[in-house]
C-alpha cells in the first residue's frame, strides 16, 4: 500500500504490474487453445452404449480403428502384419496382457471382425471393447 505526500521532491516506488498481468493473460491463452489439440491423438469415432466399469488389471494394449482403415497401437500407426507380431512378443512377455480395441463407428464391421480374430491368432484372449457412454 503506498501512501502519497504532497512533497513533490520524494521519489514514489511503485512496480507497475500491468506488463507483467499481460505477459500471463497472453500465456493462460496460449495453454488453453494447445491443451485440447495435445490430448486427442487419434481421432475415432466411438459407438455409444450404457456405461461399465473397466476391468482391473495391468495396463492393457490399445489397438485402434480409424474410418480410414488404418491401425494404431498405442499411439503409432502399424500395418496389419506387423501388428499380429507385435501382439504376440506383447503375449510372450505377459501371458494375462489385456487388449482394448476401439474402433470408429463408421469402420466395416468385416474389418472389425478380422482384427478381432487377428489379436486371437496372437494367443490374446483378454479383450475389451471400447464404447463411448
Amino acid at each position: 500500500m503506498a501512501f502519497s505526500s504532497n512533497n513533490s521532491d520524494d521519489i514514489m516506488s511503485e512496480m507497475n504490474v500491468t506488463p507483467l498481468v499481460d505477459v500471463m493473460l497472453v500465456l493462460l491463452v496460449v495453454f488453453i487453445v494447445t491443451a485440447p489439440m495435445l490430448t486427442k491423438a487419434i481421432t475415432i469415432n466411438l459407438p455409444k452404449t450404457s456405461a461399465t466399469r473397466p476391468a482391473d488389471g495391468p495396463d492393457p494394449l490399445v489397438v485402434s480403428l480409424d474410418e480410414n482403415r488404418q491401425l494404431y497401437l498405442g499411439k503409432q500407426q502399424v500395418e496389419r502384419s506387423q501388428l499380429l507380431a507385435q501382439l504376440s512378443n506383447a503375449f510372450e512377455k505377459n501371458n494375462n496382457v489385456v487388449v482394448r480395441v476401439q474402433a470408429d463407428k463408421e469402420a466395416n464391421y468385416g474389418v472389425v471382425a478380422e482384427l478381432l480374430a487377428d489379436i486371437e491368432k496372437s494367443g490374446i484372449h483378454h479383450l475389451a471393447l471400447v464404447t463411448q457412454n
